[in-house]
């Protein structure tokens, strides 16, 4: 029989935490499987905020992953708290524009940056079956879907960094904690005849929740729209979709060019704000989505998940190295993280007073004293 190879870590999970998580600890001298499962719909129209080249700069892949193929995004616009439109320039922010990104090229640059770096990366690969063994370490089964076969490893510790599902932290007793029930309607529409130069976000909220749109680096188009599953406004039909989207005052300017003459039904995808009761257990740690996952309102998404996934991986380095306090300071971490989002998150929900009465809105509102006079240039990010 030949030996069950080990690692020091495996990393579940080959989107933007659990890239970061691999990288910190190659760089440390540990010894890293990442399996990216690569399952579930392709993702678009997702951003990463000017900030975001610092976590980057300090896992030392800036110029490899934000070279080329992302669209630049020099500012953002919104509709919010009136029907005027505010404008926020990134010409104003000291770490200059952020990205529209090229969503499977960013993923794709973080994973052969970590495989450069040291890592084993396992591409189409699930894990499947996490067995904590007597001696403390994990026993894992992992799955090859393009292959179709499967392989058992086992390590010292387990990063889970599968997104909201958190499979690992959940199967080993830690509970998901949501704070709503918000969901994305969404569509990307074809590019415009003639190509516009206005790559800045939109913004613009209604009585029962908001659209977003932004250009795409293909110059195809994203248009969403976010309520909540059980309002009349989440009826998913293409007409239903289509008229709601003219009503709009300034979202509907920015898609027209693209066209609107037939239109699929929308995708449905999960945009609450969830965060798991604990972050780390016996031989585990939580980043990313997995961890605390945010409303897209925040533009945080990306952000947080290189964050938490970069401070996993130099927790999860200094617990093995017998560290006992690392653990706990990389949660008092991500609940840093969560109460600096939640505080701007009611604040910009307190903005928009049009509405008080509707469901979205008092359900987001009762929390807060709405403000009816918020300071200038204050718009959502």
């Amino acid at each position: 029989m030949s030996p069950v190879p080990g690692y020091d870590v495996v990393v579940a999970g080959g989107g933007p935490a659990g890239c970061a998580a691999a990288l910190a600890l190659v760089r440390a001298g540990r010894s890293v499987l990442l399996a990216d499962a690569g399952t579930g719909p392709p993702k678009a129209g997702e951003a990463l905020v000017s900030v975001g080249r610092l976590l980057l700069a300090d896992l030392g892949i800036e110029e490899p992953v934000l070279g080329s193929g992302h669209l630049p995004c020099h500012g953002n616009l919104s509709a919010w708290g009136s029907a005027e439109l505010h404008a926020v320039d990134s010409i104003d922010d000291p770490y200059g524009h952020g990205w529209h990104l090229d969503r499977p090229l960013f993923d794709r640059r973080l994973r052969e940056a970590a495989r450069a770096g040291g890592a084993e990366v396992a591409e189409h690969t699930g894990v499947r079956c996490p067995s904590r063994q007597p001696d403390g370490t994990w026993r894992l089964a992992l799955r090859d879907r393009a292959a179709g076969r499967e392989r058992t490893v086992r390590c010292r510790w387990v990063v889970d960094a599968t997104g909201r599902g958190a499979a690992i932290a959940v199967r080993s007793g830690a509970r998901r904690r949501t704070g709503d029930r918000l969901t994305a309607f969404h569509l990307t529409l074809d590019p415009a005849p003639q190509a516009t130069a206005d790559g800045r976000s939109l913004v613009e909220s209604d009585q029962d929740g908001w659209w977003y749109t932004a250009l795409l680096p293909s110059r195809h188009r994203m248009v969403a729209y976010f309520t909540d599953p059980d309002l009349p406004a989440a009826a998913r039909g293409a007409e239903r979709f289509h008229d709601r989207l003219l009503a709009t005052r300034h979202i509907s300017r920015r898609v027209r060019p693209h066209g609107l003459t037939v239109l699929q039904p929308p995708r449905r995808a999960p945009a609450h704000s969830a965060h798991l009761d604990r972050v780390h257990g016996e031989g585990w740690t939580a980043a990313g989505d997995a961890a605390a996952a945010f409303d897209p309102l925040s533009s945080q998404g990306i952000l947080t998940a290189l964050y938490t996934g970069l401070s996993a991986g130099q927790a999860v380095h200094a617990r093995l190295h017998g560290d006992p306090v690392a653990l706990p300071d990389y949660a008092a971490k991500v609940a840093t993280a969560r109460a600096a989002y939640q505080h701007g998150h009611q604040a910009v929900h307190a903005q928009e007073t049009r509405w008080a009465d509707r469901p979205f809105w008092a359900r987001r509102q009762r929390h807060t004293r709405p403000n009816p006079h918020p300071t200038k240039g204050e718009t959502p990010t």
